[in-house]
This record gives C-alpha cells, sequence and structure tokens, in this order.
C-alpha cells in the first residue's frame, strides 16, 4: 500500500514537474515570439527617425505690391519781375491840360488866387505868406520883373525854377502857390520866418 502512495505520488512530481517545464518552455517560446516583433516595430521607427519625412511646402504668402509714392507736384515758378508800366506821354499831356482848366475854373484873378492859397497854406502861415506875394507880385501869376527877369506870384528866379512844381508853372496859380509854399519853408522854415527875413531886407 506504501508502495503505491509513493508510486502514484512520483507520478504526480512527474507530472507537476513535466507541466513546470512546460510552462517554462512556452514562456520562453512567447518571449523569442514577442522580441521580433517590438524589434519589427523599433525598426521602421528608427528609420524614420533617420530620414525624416520631406517638409511640406507651404505656399507663399503674396506681399502687397508698394504703392508707388504720389508723385510730387512741380515747385512753382518764380514769376518773372514785371515791368513797371512807363509814363504815357499822353496821359501827361492830359494830366498838364486838366491843371490848365482847373486854373481856368479857379481864375486867375487876385481874389481868386488868395481863396485857392487859403486851400493850400496852413492856416497859420497864410498871412505872412500873403503879405510876401502881395509885395512880390501884387497876387499876379504873370508878374514880370523886367530887370531881372524874375516871374510869377513868389518872383521866382529865374521863372523855370517852378517847374519842379508843374510843367505849368507859367499859368497855373495852384502850382506858383506850391512851389513858393515849399521854397519858403526850405529856404527859412516857414512863411512866418521868410517874411521877418523879408522885413528886415524887403527881399527874400
Amino acid at each position: 500500500m506504501r508502495s503505491s502512495l509513493l508510486a502514484v505520488m512520483r507520478r504526480r512530481t512527474t507530472l507537476m514537474v513535466a507541466s513546470a517545464g512546460l510552462a517554462t518552455a512556452c514562456a520562453a517560446s512567447a518571449v523569442a515570439v514577442a522580441l521580433p516583433e517590438e524589434n519589427a516595430v523599433a525598426a521602421p521607427v528608427a528609420v524614420a527617425a533617420s530620414n525624416p519625412a520631406p517638409a511640406v511646402e507651404q505656399p507663399a504668402v503674396e506681399q502687397p505690391a508698394v504703392q508707388p509714392q504720389a508723385a510730387q507736384a512741380p515747385a512753382a515758378t518764380p514769376q518773372a519781375e514785371q515791368p513797371k508800366p512807363q509814363e504815357n506821354p499822353a496821359a501827361a499831356s492830359r494830366s498838364e491840360q486838366r491843371s490848365e482848366l482847373s486854373a481856368a475854373t479857379v481864375g486867375t484873378s487876385p481874389g481868386a488866387v488868395k481863396e485857392l492859397a487859403r486851400s493850400i497854406v496852413p492856416a497859420a502861415q497864410y498871412a505872412a505868406f500873403s503879405n510876401i506875394i502881395s509885395h512880390e507880385s501884387g497876387w499876379n501869376i504873370k508878374a514880370t520883373n523886367a530887370a531881372s527877369g524874375a516871374y510869377g506870384l513868389a518872383q521866382a528866379l529865374p521863372g523855370s525854377k517852378m517847374a519842379s512844381a508843374g510843367s505849368d508853372w507859367r499859368t497855373n496859380p495852384a502850382t506858383q502857390i506850391k512851389w513858393a509854399l515849399g521854397y519858403m519853408n526850405d529856404r527859412y522854415g516857414s512863411p512866418n520866418a521868410a517874411w521877418a527875413f523879408w522885413l528886415t531886407h524887403h527881399w527874400y
């Protein structure tokens, strides 16, 4: 009986060992089978890493065209200096004619010439101016000194001096009055001063 039990136990042990050996062999086979699969998977990965896929070319972004600068306005051309208008001889002649007409309108009588002088000579100087003209010409615009040739209200010597006041100095009382007033102011400072000189010397 005991021998039978021992024999049974040996068989079970042998089976267990055989089963264990079989399990070990299966496990080893499984490992052997698994390793090639991992290597197979790793290989393409390594290849992929060593040979990267070509980069996909990105479409070029179109840059906006540079806008041309606005054309600069041309610099303003300096205008040529305009020639000064020349005096028209005909206009000057008409001016002289108007002066003569004005003299004719005012009149050349002593009274008319005195009134004209009042409108030209400052009021504070008129009395002295009038005294000088009264003694020199008696308010006659054509008064002439036969000895010296002095002419006009103020007895300008020569009479052509009065041309500085106007070309119509021979006949226009306004021209003669303006010249006489200018002469008294330039030489004596005023008609009053000229009259003071005249009172001392009886000429001026």
